[in-house]
């Protein structure tokens, strides 16, 4: 790219490693789809070289289709390649071919991974990083700039450790563990192919104290932080430490950003928690639990296996697996939504009522 120029596609090449071309029968593959061949001309004999929307696609290029408000954009495509549901397979233009699949979101994301691959660890210790000497740093893992790596901390083959990050004494990485610059990690164990993004805190001291004659005194917190396989933390995200048991993050749970998990919690696998939810100590999500943007629960409470937790909910008390709650106290959807619409026809009769009154005065 010449200077001063302005990359104006997706996954800009400053940015983002890139592989490629690849064929529709490779593609379809990945994707594990149905390939279906354009009815006008034919597929581009070097291949595919990218992704794209389906507004800026080009002959070469991937697109998907997973929204129906996006219909119209389908039938104007430039794309050569598109992935969409078989509701909208007779919607492709005629030059362009087409991955038939009952889930296309998700093929999607495994065709964009095979063009924009993660990039491996680059082995070796930056000078400026401070290593203890007693720590166990894997020979190909990649440890940056003004890294602090702990005592007897062990670093697993294939782990990225991001800028100024702090590697505590003791923690332990197993293999291909993601770790963002400003993370800090105290306390923790961590399975294979954990990603921490930049600035989250994860191990610290649990908010635990009790009352004595003088004032508050702060209880010990001598638990650990166990995220197991496959976890993902969102930027800025508090994880505390257990006080006596393990506060555990089950194997392919997602936080969001600025998520707070108090000390003893356990999500189970699976669990998605989305931004600046906060969940107390000594709460049990169940696996597959979904907790929405701001939500609120209290502590020593359990919630089953695939619910809901709606957003802002404050959530008080046990919910039961696959149940979904909104409002605060928490409550069935249903009944949420006819509590508001009969407190509308209140309002309404209310301001109807001051109305003829003042009429009448």
């Amino acid at each position: 790219m010449a200077e001063g120029t302005t990359f104006s596609g997706p996954a800009d090449p400053r940015f983002f490693t890139r592989a490629g071309p690849f064929d529709a029968a490779a593609l379809a593959e990945t994707a594990g789809a149905e390939l279906v061949l354009p009815k006008a001309g034919t597929l581009p004999a070097e291949g595919f070289v990218g992704i794209a929307p389906l507004q800026a696609a080009g002959p070469r290029d991937v697109s998907f289709l997973d929204n129906r408000r996006y219909a119209p954009l389908l039938e104007q495509t430039k794309a050569g390649l598109v992935i969409v549901a078989p509701a909208f397979a007779d919607k492709v233009p005629a030059g362009c071919a087409a991955l038939v699949t009952g889930t296309p979101y998700l093929a999607w994301s495994r065709v964009a991974r095979l063009f924009h691959p993660r990039v491996p660890a680059r082995a070796g210790v930056h000078p400026s990083a401070c290593i203890d000497p007693t720590a166990s740093i894997d020979s190909t893992a990649e440890i940056g700039p003004f890294v602090v790596v702990g005592a007897k901390a062990e670093i697993g083959p294939g782990c990225i450790i991001g800028s100024h990050a702090v590697v505590g004494d003791g923690v332990q990485l197993a293999q291909d563990c993601r770790i963002g610059s400003h993370v800090t990690l105290s306390h923790a164990v961590l399975g294979e192919r954990v990603i921490i993004l930049p600035g989250s805190r994860i191990g610290q001291d649990g908010f635990g104290f009790a009352v004595g004659p003088q004032g508050f005194e702060t209880v010990p917190q001598l638990g650990r932080v166990v995220l197991e396989n496959d976890v993902e933390i969102g930027a800025n995200s508090t994880i505390d430490r257990g006080s006596v048991n393990d506060t555990v993050i089950g194997a392919g749970s997602r936080l969001d950003n600025l998520v707070q998990i108090g000390h003893n919690a356990r999500l189970g696998r699976c669990c998605i928690v989305v931004s600046q939810a906060g969940i107390s100590g000594s709460t049990v999500l169940e696996d597959y639990v979904t907790i929405a943007a701001q939500a609120g629960l209290i502590g020593h409470i359990r919630i089953g296996a695939k619910a809901r937790i709606g957003a802002q909910c404050g959530v008080m008390s046990d919910i039961e697996g696959g149940a979904d709650v909104i409002g605060s106290p928490a409550m069935p959807f249903r009944e949420f939504f006819r509590n508001v619409a009969v407190l509308r026809k209140l309002a309404k009769k209310a301001s109807g009522s001051t109305k003829t009154g003042s009429d009448k005065g």
